[in-house]
């Protein structure tokens, strides 16, 4: 049997808000808590830096935050350092915002962008109309960002949980640039 493909996942705040306790069946809460149970069981990694960490410490709910402390005690959590903030993506990111509130939350979610790039370019996001659109514009401009993979957990037709058994992978339909 062949080794288990895993990879190194960036989960945004709002996946940790939403993750619901067993007996929540309000979306998006059942689908973030099966997709990150799903996530531990196949052993893929959180990121955080320490800006993640942080948005985590005040957004999380209480079955969000006891899965994270197993995914730690798992040594299924890297910690890595805050990247240094790049050029070629803060510039253009801040000139092809339409609106000054577009600009404003695309500077926001930055922090998630810059640690997917320096691991394996995956972002767990529930952000759909607004982050997801406005960096999937941008990457039209910004080639790191086009193979930047984006999976939205609480959209059935992304199939999350099959996309984590598979091991995850860098498929071109979930990239932003797609």
């Amino acid at each position: 049997m062949g080794k288990q493909v895993t990879a190194n996942l960036v989960v945004d705040a709002c996946v940790a808000r939403s993750f619901g306790s067993p007996t929540a069946v309000q979306s998006p809460a059942p689908e973030c808590r099966d997709f990150m149970l799903t996530m531990m069981e196949c052993k893929h990694k959180i990121v955080m830096t320490k800006e993640i960490k942080a948005e985590w410490d005040k957004h999380q709910s209480r079955f969000a935050m006891r899965w994270r402390s197993q995914m730690v005690a798992k040594k299924l959590l890297i910690a890595i350092p805050t990247p240094e903030a790049d050029p070629e993506i803060w510039k253009p990111i801040e000139d092809t915002a339409e609106t000054d509130p577009q600009r404003a939350k695309m500077v926001k979610d930055i922090l998630l962008l810059e640690a997917a790039l320096a691991t394996d370019r995956r972002i767990v996001s529930l952000d759909e109309n607004t982050a997801r659109r406005y960096f999937t514009q941008a990457s039209q401009t910004i080639k790191k960002l086009q193979r930047l993979t984006w999976v939205n957990p609480s959209r059935p037709e992304e199939t999350a949980i099959q996309w984590l058994e598979d091991g995850a992978p860098a498929e071109e339909n979930r990239m932003l640039g797609y």
